[in-house]
This record gives C-alpha cells, sequence and structure tokens, in this order.
C-alpha cells in the first residue's frame, strides 16, 4: 500500500462553523484545533497546514464545569518588571468575550510559524452572526 502524501498547493481547505452555546470550553476547543491541523483527514502530515477553516459563534455562551467561573485564573505580562496582571474567567469575559476560547484553542495548536498559520483559519465570535457566509460554510455537531 502507498503513502498518500498532497501537496500543500493541492489541498481543498472546507469550512466549518461550530455552534459553543451551552458546550463545554474544552471540548469545543479541542475539536476546532483538531479539524484546524487537518487531523480528521487521511492524509493528515503534522509538517504542512492540511486542515480545514474553522468558525466558532456564541463563544461568550460557552459552559465550564465546577467553581471555574470564579477559580480558572488568566495570567499576563507586559514585559516590564511588576508588570504580571492576573484576572479570573469572569472578568476576562466581561472585558473581552472572545479570549478564553481563543487562548484555549491557541493552546492546543503547535508553537512556531505552522501554528500561527493554522491559528488565522480559526475564526471566533461572540454573537450567533458572522461574515462568512460566502464561504458557505458546514454546521458541525459533536
Amino acid at each position: 500500500m502507498k503513502t498518500i502524501y498532497v501537496k500543500p498547493k493541492d489541498v481543498v481547505h472546507k469550512w466549518y462553523v461550530i455552534d459553543a452555546t451551552g458546550k463545554t470550553l474544552g471540548r469545543v476547543a479541542v475539536k476546532a484545533a483538531s479539524i484546524a491541523r487537518g487531523k480528521h483527514k487521511p492524509y493528515y502530515v503534522p509538517f504542512h497546514d492540511v486542515g480545514d477553516f474553522v468558525i466558532i459563534v456564541n463563544a461568550d455562551k460557552v459552559q465550564l464545569t465546577g467553581n471555574k467561573k470564579q477559580n480558572k485564573l488568566y495570567y499576563r505580562h507586559s514585559g516590564y518588571l511588576g508588570g504580571l496582571k492576573v484576572e479570573n474567567y469572569e472578568k476576562l469575559v466581561s472585558r473581552k468575550p472572545t479570549a478564553p476560547m481563543e487562548k484555549a484553542v491557541r493552546g492546543m495548536l503547535p508553537r512556531g510559524p505552522l501554528g500561527n498559520k493554522l491559528y488565522q483559519n480559526v475564526k471566533i465570535y461572540a454573537g450567533a452572526a458572522h461574515p462568512h457566509d460566502a464561504q458557505q460554510p458546514e454546521a458541525l455537531e459533536f
């Protein structure tokens, strides 16, 4: 049996839309990162962009289990001495509703140039509307 190898320029990228309403943050992020990476395709290779585009809508309506809304902390640093900022999930969502989903998906993609390119294929929106209707995305249920 011969190994399937598709050149990156020959890959056809499809569009998928995930509605995150009522779903767990990590489960949506895992599915989005896996599709953006291309792991669902038979010709997946870890060193090329063979994945698809993913649109996540209603990212602000995602759920967390347990007491994570109060206890889960997000860190960022300004780069200056004493510049560490810490805020919990509720404060981060009130400031920027899509940030927890962005951080979760970004953390599940590889580091470096390939990860940066793959992250550009993930579009995250707080509401139900998105500007990608012309691409005719398929609804993804899991």
